[in-house]
């Protein structure tokens, strides 16, 4: 276990220099050297990515991990990748964030009154984490939650994230489908598919779902 943070500033700096992972470590930087054809020219993260957003915020959304290509690539979480692109729109759309795209990490994109953290910080070959990892990177969850503490909803992105986050919290009452809820701590919990390309082009999930998601934390905030 981490100490317990003082502040963001001091829980980025500890999540940039982990290596307690060394599976994930090397795999991030593999795939800084063994770039897809499209990436060629870029200069690849290839690092933990920490969460971002803002700090008082009263929507937090937790993911997965960094994509490949994506996060890993640009040092934002959901940046550069077809995963941000619904997100960010989904949440410009709702309010969320000043902006539909998230392109690189100078885009100018800011988040309104939400923060993105995620269950694991490395992006993972084949995008599967192991048990041991996602309990490596669970205490600085924990403490990205502790920092938020204004929080009033929750959104697990994804069958990982929701059960990671009911075993941190000894939560054994909330199954996982798209758009339960859950009042937790005087927090609501809002359960959703992850907008993963496979789900998003298999249809598993569709735009109005997605969409769905946000308006119901605005609700809630509102």
């Amino acid at each position: 276990m981490i100490e317990p943070m003082k502040n963001f500033a001091t829980l980025e700096e500890d999540i940039i220099n982990c290596h307690k992972c060394k599976r994930l470590i090397n795999h991030c930087k593999s795939v800084s050297t063994e770039k897809v054809k499209r990436y060629q020219n870029d200069i690849y993260w290839a690092r933990p990515v920490p969460g971002f957003g803002d700090q008082n915020a009263e929507l937090i959304i937790i993911g997965l991990a960094p994509g490949m290509h994506g996060a890993n690539r640009t040092g934002r979480m959901f940046t550069g990748d077809s995963s941000g692109d619904w997100l960010f729109k989904a949440m410009y759309e709702t309010g969320f964030a000043n902006q539909s795209n998230s392109d690189h990490s100078n885009d100018g994109l800011h988040l309104v009154n939400a923060f993105i953290c995620s269950t694991a910080h490395c992006a993972p070959p084949q995008n599967k984490l192991k048990s041991e990892e996602i309990n490596n990177c669970s205490s600085f969850l924990t403490a990205y939650l502790d920092l938020l503490n204004r929080k009033k909803v929750i959104i697990c992105l994804g069958g990982v994230a929701h059960k990671n986050y009911c075993k941190i919290f000894k939560i054994k009452n909330f199954p996982f489908a798209h758009l339960n809820i859950f009042d937790h701590a005087n927090v609501q919990l809002i359960a959703s598919y992850h907008p993963s390309k496979y789900n998003t082009q298999t249809k598993r999930l569709k735009w109005d779902a997605w969409l769905e998601v946000f308006h119901l934390a605005r609700k809630i905030i509102d």
